[in-house]
């Protein structure tokens, strides 16, 4: 192996260490729909436009940047029927479906936006009615896209819908996983840990190179 192949083995080994930890994750900045179960948040099956809430039924949006439904950003604050439809008497004839809305952090928002305070609402609607259009009665304007996916949420964010975001673009990707007392840190990667494998293995034969010319001379 020429000295020449050497410093260019060794420039890429260095090229990968370097860029090993800076694969960036994409994520997607957009209204997830969740369905409360209980005293938990569960991913909702179908759209907003296709489920119909039964009276008395809690039902969230979080506006985050997620990478899948698996690790979507959950609705904050309170979630429950009682406290949220308190001061909306039951009428006949009609029904109440609670509402939580979380319009996100800073981090998640569009360039130029800030997000506003998550608040809750009590929609009474007719017994037909949708999410959709239990969150058009106490929540407008929306905004879809042509196809039909929730874009924005009284008028939040102003334009964008789904768009792709990566994680250097926005550090923050929502709900990334994250590691427990348990776990500790994550640690280097491991790409980090194959780039300096290959500068060990180089400097190794790098060695055996010139030991084995000074034999030779001998």
């Amino acid at each position: 192996m020429t000295p020449r192949r050497l410093v260019l083995l060794f420039l890429a080994a260095f090229l990968l260490i370097g860029t090993a930890g800076q694969a960036q994750a994409a994520g997607y900045r957009y209204w997830s729909f969740w369905d409360r179960d209980g005293g938990t948040w569960v991913y909702a099956t179908q759209g907003p436009s296709m489920t119909r809430p039964s009276d008395g039924d809690v039902q969230g949006f979080r506006f985050a940047v997620s990478e899948n439904s698996g690790d979507a950003a959950q609705p904050r604050g309170t979630a429950d029927f009682a406290s949220i439809c308190a001061r909306t008497p039951a009428e006949e004839g009609r029904k109440r479906v609670a509402l939580v809305l979380d319009f996100g952090t800073a981090p998640d928002a569009p360039s130029g936006e800030t997000p506003p305070a998550p608040r809750t609402a009590c929609a009474q609607v007719s017994p037909d009615a949708t999410t959709a259009d239990a969150l058009a009665a106490v929540a407008g304007p929306l905004r879809y896209n042509t196809n039909a996916l929730l874009c924005a949420i009284a008028g939040y964010p102003k334009s964008g819908c789904g768009e792709q975001v990566s994680q250097k673009e926005d550090s923050s990707v929502s709900a990334a996983p994250k590691a427990t007392e348990d776990e500790g840190d994550a640690g280097p990667s491991i790409g980090l840990y194959a780039g300096i494998a290959v500068v060990a293995a180089l400097a190794a034969a790098a060695t055996w190179q010139s030991r084995r010319r000074r034999n030779a001379g001998r």
